[in-house]
């Protein structure tokens, strides 16, 4: 255990004394009244809890202590977010003002309903921090029946303490002595102060639905199923802990992410291997990352071919037998097993070639559809590279017919991927998804109702099944433990065909990395062995992209205008250089002339995310610089359901567009335009996806085609405007309320000076 545990473990363990202590002297005299069934005495007991010998003090300072927490989020000790624990512990501060300063609220039943409340909420949270940080497993190491406490108390300790809360604010808004605490002449500010806290309980409900909602996933995780044995890409092991093998992502990313820069710089690449805070210190090795490959086009491409190369000789593929080879022995070895291929054409006649794109409940097309994308350029919203491409698409309705085109689709089901455009427009669908009955039913009745096909691999021949439930239940494979099998099916499936292959599959935390591993294995022996192919990316806005030299300058220009205003002084103070970040950084000189990036990384997605992406970069550019088209656009902060699942990131997203040119768009928005986007590199000659256009650095390549939202012509930082915008979504709620406060404060200003 390192000093800062050491620390947060003594801090937990006296907070949780000092509650104890507070529960100690409250809850017997009331647990006495409540023996006696007597409503009015039990209303007594409450009343009397502040006036304990002792309580008060030690109410005061173990709450005053939990000044802590926001000072441990800030500094990055524990992950809560700085905004939310800035609020929930000033509510509590306030609370504490109130019934310090108030005798008529520390005699009323809401007083000791709020301090027995707060003291059994915090025994078991601290308690429960305290064994997590000891067993090294919040989830499933600490003991049962504190986790169930610690998940489920709030149930019904929220509302009691929020109930008290309010009757001490209300009776200290009606109390003399509150009032003239500093004098009456401003006696008139502390009842408006304190009249007004109740507003913050307006969200109190989102708040114990997240709670909720962190309830079922803590079950969900506490229970699950233990992993089964390893088997396809794995991370390699990299220690033993109680016999067990440990296949921890943090050394390995190192490695490969080292191996990466040392092509280039052998002193970064030794800080990266010295980094101690990998989670939460990644990024700035990214950032030099990308400012090597800014230098020559020699070093961009050195850097992406070692990382990729590191990657295929560290990670390992278990086979089914349990032995284990490198990730590319594997996927050099012969193979005896083979795939079936099932094959559904669709019924339906030939739609439109035109192309759609459902915007906020209508669906645009045609002229109607350019002047949105105008309104787009025109705002910052997606750069005018992206706007030119889809409005070609627009002009060019030959590019929607794909009737004679084939995509192979790596993560079919995916929301992100272009899977429902491409059936609309009748292409041959070669779909590559998990074996699950469920994604096929749902992947070929699609195909079914539609002018395209889908071909897809199958554990028995086609033929076998005897109806379509049998049909979806052999269909499928797994990218993770059948890559070099899905690769050899792919490269003899309809000889002479060109193939463009996209990669859309996602999973969360370091399973990322391991499919997009795999899914770079079929990429890169596709483009490679089979002639024609081209690749298709989908890339995060959330990443460190180069950047026209008029986004930088539109940035610069959305900085000057917001560092203006006054609350984003104000979140700027109170973030002490986390929050409000200037998003234009200093031109990186090189071959070719200077490259303008932007760090759009945000860490809570992690440095497993981060690698991921940044393979994906890789193969792009290695697969661009040896002839191959390459698509892989930014696409814009999309409100899926893996992302607003998480209510921060749904909150945040709510009001992130105060943040001038940042919108959210719907997955069928996002789907239609990446398609129209797609079809443009796929068909025009002067697509920065084209080899033979020359770019002054491979990285240039993800700086054309970008509909990122916004992201790159906002005054900030993406990572830096999170707490701002969920402030925002919060004060949009309460600003009925807010109106309703300030406007009797208004008249009374105007009352008591004689205006009216």
């Amino acid at each position: 255990m390192g000093p800062k545990d050491a620390y947060l473990v003594l801090y937990n363990v006296g907070c949780c004394l000092g509650w104890s202590a507070v529960a100690a002297l409250s809850i017997p005299s009331v647990l006495s009244s409540v023996s006696s069934g007597d409503l009015s005495s039990i209303s007594d007991a409450l009343a009397a809890v502040y006036g304990i010998e002792g309580l008060a003090t030690i109410l005061f300072w173990v709450q005053t202590a939990a000044l802590l927490e926001i000072v441990h989020a800030a500094i990055g000790f524990v992950r809560s977010p700085v905004v939310v624990t800035f609020l929930q512990v000033s509510s509590r501060i306030a609370a504490i003002f109130a019934i310090t300063h108030s005798p008529d609220s520390q005699v009323q039943f809401g007083a000791g309903l709020m301090i027995i409340s707060w003291s059994l909420a915090e025994i078991p949270r601290y308690a429960f921090y305290v064994a997590a940080l000891i067993t090294g497993d919040a989830t499933k190491k600490t003991p049962f029946p504190l986790f169930w406490i610690r998940y489920s108390g709030f149930m019904i300790l929220y509302p009691t303490g929020i109930t008290g809360e309010l009757t001490v604010f209300l009776s200290a808004a009606k109390d003399e002595v509150y009032l003239n605490s500093y004098g009456e002449e401003y006696s008139s500010l502390m009842y408006y102060m304190v009249a007004s806290l109740p507003i913050i309980y307006i969200g109190s409900p989102g708040m114990v639905m997240n709670m909720i909602g962190n309830r079922k996933k803590a079950f969900k995780k506490r229970f699950a199923k233990p992993p089964p044995p390893p088997r396809g890409v794995v991370f390699p092991v990299t220690d033993t802990k109680g016999g067990e093998s440990i296949r921890s992502s943090t050394p390995t990313a190192k490695a490969i992410v080292a191996a990466a820069v040392g092509a280039v710089s052998s002193e970064k690449a030794e800080k990266i291997m010295n980094e101690r805070n990998w989670r939460f210190g990644y990024v700035k090795h990214w950032i030099g990352m990308v400012d090597e490959q800014c230098k020559s086009p020699d070093a961009a491409l050195a850097v992406a071919k070692a990382g990729l190369s590191k990657a295929y000789e560290i990670f390992q593929f278990v086979r089914p037998d349990g032995s284990s080879v490198s990730f590319e022995e594997a996927m050099t070895a012969k193979n005896t097993e083979k795939f079936s291929t099932g094959f559904i054409k669709g019924d339906a006649a030939p739609g439109k070639k035109v192309l759609e794109v459902p915007y906020k409940g209508k669906m645009l097309a045609g002229q109607e559809l350019k002047d949105q994308v105008k309104k787009w350029v025109d705002y910052g919203t997606i750069e005018p590279s992206a706007g030119e491409a889809i409005t070609k698409c627009v002009d060019n309705p030959g590019w929607l017919d794909l009737s004679d085109k084939y995509f192979v689709l790596l993560g079919a089901g995916s929301a992100m991927g272009p899977f429902e455009v491409l059936m609309t427009l009748g292409a041959n669908i070669i779909a590559i998804d998990l074996d699950r009955p469920g994604i096929w039913q749902r992947l070929i009745t699609r195909a079914k109702n539609s002018s395209g096909s889908i071909t897809f691999p199958m554990n028995v021949e086609q033929n076998l099944c005897k109806d379509d439930d049998a049909l979806y239940a052999a269909s499928g494979c797994n990218l993770f433990t059948q890559t070099p099998l899905i690769r050899d099916w792919l490269l003899d499936l309809y000889p002479g065909k060109s193939f463009t292959v996209g990669s859309y599959a996602y999973l969360n935390g370091a399973l990322h990395v391991q499919v997009s591993l795999a899914m770079d294995a079929i990429c890169r022996d596709l483009s490679n062995k089979r002639k024609g192919t081209s690749l298709a990316y989908l890339c995060t806005p959330t990443d460190l992209h180069l950047v026209p030299r008029e986004a930088y300058e539109a940035s610069l220009d959305e900085y000057k205008n917001f560092s203006k205003k006054p609350y984003c002084i104000l979140m700027s103070l109170l973030g002490r250089g986390k929050l409000l970040r200037k998003n234009a950084r200093k031109p990186i000189p090189g071959e070719g002339g200077d490259f303008y990036t932007v760090n759009g990384i945000s860490v809570a997605q992690g440095p497993n995310y981060a690698l991921a992406k940044r393979m994906q970069h890789w193969r792009a550019v290695i697969a661009r610089s040896e002839g191959c088209i390459v698509s892989s656009n930014i696409a814009p902060a999309t409100s899926t359901v893996s992302v607003t699942q998480n209510r921060t990131f749904a909150w945040a997203y709510e009001g992130m567009p105060y943040f001038k040119p940042y919108e959210i768009s719907a997955p069928s928005t996002s789907n239609a335009v990446m398609s129209a986007i797609l079809m443009y590199d796929l068909n025009d000659t002067a697509s920065a996806g084209n080899p033979k256009v020359k770019l002054n650095n491979p990285n240039q390549l993800f700086q054309f085609g970008s509909f990122n939202g916004g992201a790159w012509r906002c005054a900030y930082e993406v990572d830096s405007i999170g707490e701002a915008s969920v402030l925002i979504y919060f004060s949009r709620i309460a600003a009925p309320y807010i109106g309703i406060v300030t406007a009797a404060g208004a008249a009374f200003v105007a009352k008591y000076f004689g205006y009216v």
